[in-house]
C-alpha cells in the first residue's frame, strides 16, 4: 500500500517536533538541574557559616552540650538536614551514624556526597576541618541536606516534560497531517482535471490560473505536452491521409491495368507491357515504403554509424554530376560556391542533397541557373539551395518540410514525386544536429539545411 503525502508529511512533521522537544527538555532538564543544585549549595552554606561561627568560639566543655541541644533543635523530623562534628574528643562529637562519615571524601569548598544507610538518593554535605585550638580539641564539622527533596522535585519535572513533548509531538502529527491534506487539495483538483482528459476532446486544457505557484509549473508543463501531443495526433491524422492518397494511386493503377490486361486475351507484348507498367508501380510503392521506413528510424533518434570529417563542397559537386543527365533534360545549369569541412556521413549528406536539388530542378525555369550556397556559421555549416522560379507564399514555407505537404493542394504530378523528399531533408538535418530552413522572395527560393561542424555540437535554433 502507498503511503500518502499528508502521511509523510506528517511523520516528518512530527520527527521534527520530537526533536525540537528533545533538545528543549534537555535544555530545560539541565538549567533545572543547575539551579537546583545551585539553591541546595546555598542552603548547605547558609546553615554552615551559622554552626561554623558559634563552634569557632567554643572553648569550655559546658558549651559544647548546649551546642548539642541548638543542633537538635536545627535537625528537622525528617532528617533532611543534618550535623555532625567529627573529633578524638568525645564531648565534641555529634551526630548519628558517626562511623559511616569518618571515611567522606570532599571536593572544592569541602562539598562532597554520602550515602547513610538505606537512603535511595545521596545527601549532600559540606565540611570543613579546624585545628586544636587551646583547650579544644582537632575537630571536623559536617553539615548535610537530603536530595531527595531535589531529585523528586526534577523527577516531576521531567515526567512533566515527557508527557507535554509527548503531547506535543502527537499535535505536531496531527496538525501536520491536516495541514498537508489541506494544502494538497489543489492536487487533488489538478488530477480530477486530468482525469477527465479524453482523446475526444484534444483541445481541453487544465486551468492553471488558481494553482499555487509550486503546481503552476506542473500544469503549464502538463499542458504543454498536451498541446504537443494534439500537434502530433494532427500531424498523425494528416500523415495517415496522405499515405492512404499516396498508396491508394498505385493500387489502383496496378488493379486496373491488371483488369484490363485480363478482360481479353493478350499478346506476349502487350502483357509484357502491363507488367512493365506494373512493376513502375511497384517501384514507386516501394520507393515510399523505404522513405517512411527511414524516417521512422529518424524519429526515434537512429543517428549516423560513422561521422567522418569531408569537403562540403566536394560532396555537393559529386551529387551534382550524379544528376547532370536530370538537368541536362530541364535545361538547367548548377554553381556551387563556398566550402566548408564538417563531420557527415556522406551517403546521408548526398542525400539530402540529392533532394533538395531535384526540388529545385523541378521548379525552376528552363535556362536557368541554380546556384548552391555552402557557408559556415559559429557552429553550424549551411547548404542552401536557390533557384529561380514562383514564389512561394509564406504561409506555406513553415511547412515545407512536412511529410507528405505540397504547396499545390491539387497534388500535380504526384506521380513524379511523393511529398517526402523535404521531410527526409529535415530528418537528415537532425541527425547531423542540425536544422532547416526556407525563403522565397524576389523571385528566389532558397532551401537548405544545416549540419554541426563539430562532433557533439547542439542543435542549431
Amino acid at each position: 500500500m502507498r503511503r500518502s503525502i499528508a502521511a509523510r508529511l506528517a511523520a516528518m512533521f512530527a520527527l521534527g517536533a520530537l526533536v525540537v522537544f528533545s533538545l528543549v527538555g534537555v535544555v530545560l532538564d539541565r538549567a533545572l538541574e543547575a539551579e537546583l543544585r545551585q539553591h541546595q549549595l546555598e542552603q548547605i552554606d547558609t546553615k554552615f557559616r551559622d554552626i561554623e561561627y558559634v563552634i569557632k568560639r567554643l572553648r569550655q566543655p559546658a558549651q559544647w552540650d548546649r551546642l548539642h541541644a541548638k543542633l537538635d533543635a536545627l535537625t528537622p523530623a525528617d532528617r533532611s538536614t543534618q550535623y555532625w562534628i567529627l573529633s578524638d574528643d568525645p564531648q565534641i562529637r555529634y551526630g548519628q551514624a558517626l562511623a559511616e562519615i569518618t571515611g567522606i571524601s570532599q571536593g572544592a569548598g569541602g562539598i562532597g556526597e554520602l550515602r547513610i544507610g538505606e537512603h535511595a538518593e545521596p545527601i549532600t554535605i559540606r565540611s570543613e576541618y579546624l585545628p586544636a585550638d587551646g583547650d579544644r580539641a582537632a575537630l571536623r564539622f559536617v553539615v548535610g541536606i537530603d536530595s531527595a527533596s531535589y531529585m523528586r522535585t526534577r523527577r516531576a519535572f521531567e515526567s512533566v516534560l515527557l508527557a507535554i513533548s509527548a503531547c506535543g509531538v502527537v499535535m505536531a502529527a496531527a496538525l501536520g497531517y491536516l495541514i498537508a491534506h489541506w494544502g494538497l487539495v489543489p492536487l487533488k483538483r489538478l488530477s480530477e482535471e486530468a482525469h477527465q482528459l479524453s482523446p475526444s476532446a484534444l483541445s481541453q486544457r487544465l486551468n492553471v490560473a488558481p494553482l499555487p505557484a509550486e503546481l503552476s509549473d506542473l500544469g503549464v508543463s502538463f499542458n504543454g505536452a498536451l498541446d504537443r501531443l494534439e500537434a502530433a495526433y494532427q500531424q498523425l491524422e494528416g500523415f495517415n491521409a496522405d499515405v492512404t492518397h499516396e498508396l491508394r494511386t498505385p493500387l489502383s493503377n496496378l488493379i486496373g491495368q491488371t483488369q484490363v490486361a485480363l478482360s481479353r486475351e493478350r499478346t506476349v507484348a502487350q502483357l509484357e507491357d502491363v507488367l512493365h507498367s506494373n512493376l513502375e508501380e511497384l517501384e514507386r510503392l516501394r520507393s515510399i515504403v523505404n522513405d517512411m521506413l527511414f524516417l521512422a528510424r529518424a524519429d526515434q533518434g537512429e543517428r549516423p554509424v560513422r561521422l567522418v570529417p569531408a569537403s562540403l563542397a566536394a560532396e555537393v559537386a559529386k551529387t551534382v554530376e550524379f544528376l547532370d543527365f536530370v538537368m541536362d533534360e530541364a535545361g538547367v545549369k548548377v554553381r556551387v560556391q563556398g566550402d566548408v569541412q564538417a563531420p557527415i556521413e556522406s551517403s546521408l549528406f548526398r542525400r539530402a542533397v540529392t533532394n533538395l536539388l531535384q526540388n529545385a530542378i523541378r521548379h525552376s525555369r528552363a535556362q536557368s541557373e541554380i546556384v548552391i550556397d555552402v557557408t559556415a556559421g559559429e557552429t553550424m555549416a549551411q547548404v542552401a539551395v536557390s533557384n529561380p522560379g514562383p514564389e512561394i507564399p509564406t504561409e506555406h514555407l513553415g511547412r515545407l518540410f512536412d511529410r507528405f505537404y505540397r504547396v499545390d493542394a491539387a497534388r500535380t504530378n504526384s506521380w513524379e514525386n511523393h511529398g517526402l523528399g523535404l521531410a527526409i531533408v529535415k530528418a537528415v538535418a537532425a541527425m547531423h544536429a542540425g536544422n532547416v530552413f526556407a525563403a522565397s522572395h524576389d523571385g528566389v527560393t532558397t532551401v537548405g539545411f544545416s549540419v554541426a561542424m563539430q562532433r557533439g555540437a547542439g542543435r542549431a535554433a
